[in-house]
């Protein structure tokens, strides 16, 4: 909008200063050197110029209220330069009420148009916005400004393919259109079309060299390739472009991590999230990279900002439990584990809490725990087994019974998951001889893609 918005006023500017030009001025006596004033007009224009060079938005409406001449007051163009000021300004009510005036005398006017669905979509009046854009589109299929809204309104949606088509039909019209060759290049990186999308960036890029955005795109092509170094330079461009976006960030520690410049990610998340400490994303990666590490007070501390940002992240819940049940805090751990439970179920999460009741020997609890879970669980299936071996603490042939069903599991990640509690209840009994062999079975399967794996891992070291 900011960029339309400059080419309009530039372009409403250069047809003031023609119009006030063309007047003729009368000729000088000679011998005179006195110099004749510039017209009211031509100073206004000089005075809106001037503020919209300097970025002073506020300048420029107020030369509207205190400084237009007369002359001046019903021309069209110069009212939508105002409107389009005031929306920037995020003055939306006062922008909508002189779109109004402008749509009741000028209804047909397509700028005015344009301009009213920039205002109904500012102002959150969906309805507005769809009389206006299918007004625009009866007159032109393929008018960039509603082509370029319905695209954005796809986009959003994930239906990249629809927006695909509505930033194709705007080009028809505008071709350098930097919206809607933005928005194309970034539906063809979302569909899969990487060569024509790292194309498209580089064309908006040679429009306009300093949209940040653009600069991160190529970046994120170049990590589809593994580029990370190429990745590393296009997005460190970005920032150089706009040095307190945080999402730039994010992308330059994703980078650096891939590279193995692990405390250049850590630095980069890090401002990511002294840019914005409220959003949850950054301390999520960094708290992924100290638990690599085995930072682990760094971790739980980032992870306790996870949901303090964001209460219904339940991985970080998780990684709560996981860390806090490694320190053998069993009261903070199950605490974790019920929260991520009650935002996902699982059967895991609930074996851990009754696990961690086990450890602090709170029987009668973690019995009473269990027989609610089992009610709701298939009796039939290896996790109900084994929380009714826990609940029971036997007896042999129940255990018999599970090494069969163990061997029978096909699925690799479920077999070393309920490996993992079965081995539990060897602990749990003192039979540690018995709980590390298969600990050490479940290390040897090479696939960390359960939590349980680290706890595995981590019960072996310890033993």
């Amino acid at each position: 909008m900011k960029t339309k918005m400059s080419v309009f006023a530039a372009g409403i500017l250069f047809c003031c200063f023609s119009a006030c030009a063309s007047v003729p001025e009368q000729a000088a006596p000679k011998n005179t050197p006195e110099v004749k004033p510039a017209a009211p007009n031509i100073v206004f224009v000089e005075k809106i110029q001037s503020a919209l060079e300097s970025d002073d938005i506020d300048g420029a409406i107020r030369l509207f209220d205190t400084e237009m001449p007369e002359s001046l007051k019903n021309d069209v163009d110069l009212e939508i330069l105002k409107a389009s000021l005031l929306l920037s300004a995020d003055r939306t009510e006062e922008a909508s009420a002189v779109a109004n005036r402008l749509l009741q005398s000028n209804p047909s006017n397509q700028d005015v148009l344009e301009l009213s669905a920039e205002i109904a979509i500012a102002s959150g009046n969906k309805q507005s916005q769809t009389t206006i854009i299918n007004q625009l589109l009866k007159a032109d299929p393929n008018n960039a400004t509603a082509n370029i809204i319905q695209g954005n309104q796809q986009a959003l949606k994930k239906k990249y393919k629809l927006a695909l088509k509505n930033y194709q039909r705007a080009l028809i019209s505008e071709p350098d259109n930097q919206d809607a060759l933005f928005g194309y290049a970034q539906m063809c990186y979302y569909t899969n079309d990487i060569k024509t999308s790292r194309e498209t960036f580089n064309r908006l890029l040679q429009e306009n060299p300093e949209n940040s955005l653009a600069w991160q795109y190529l970046g994120k092509l170049a990590a589809e390739d593994e580029n990370y170094k190429a990745a590393t330079e296009y997005i460190q461009k970005a920032i150089e472009l706009e040095p307190e976006r945080y999402d730039f960030y994010i992308d330059l520690g994703q980078y650096m991590r891939n590279r193995g410049q692990f405390a250049e990610a850590e630095k980069a998340w890090s401002k990511a999230i002294e840019i914005d400490p409220t959003y949850f994303l950054g301390y999520t990666y960094r708290a992924g990279l100290y638990d690599e590490q085995n930072r682990i007070k760094e971790a739980l501390k980032d992870y306790h900002k996870i949901i303090e940002t964001n209460p219904k992240y339940y991985f970080a819940y998780e990684e709560i439990g996981i860390l806090e049940f490694h320190e053998q805090n069993w009261q903070v751990a199950r605490q974790a584990f019920l929260k991520a439970e009650s935002i996902r179920s699982s059967s895991a999460y609930q074996m851990m809490i009754m696990i961690t009741y086990m450890k602090e020997k709170k029987l009668l609890d973690a019995k009473n725990y269990a027989q609610k879970c089992m009610k709701t669980m298939n009796r039939e299936s290896l996790d109900y087994k084994i929380m009714r071996l826990l609940h029971d603490q036997g007896p042999i042939n129940a255990e018999n019974a599970i090494i069969k069903d163990l061997d029978k599991e096909t699925d690799k990640n479920k077999r070393g998951k309920m490996m993992f509690y079965f081995a539990m209840y060897y602990q749990l009994k003192g039979m540690d001889k018995i709980a590390n062999e298969y600990f050490a079975k479940i290390t040897q399967m090479q696939t960390p893609l359960f939590f349980e794996y680290r706890l595995a891992e981590w019960a072996l070291l310890q033993n």
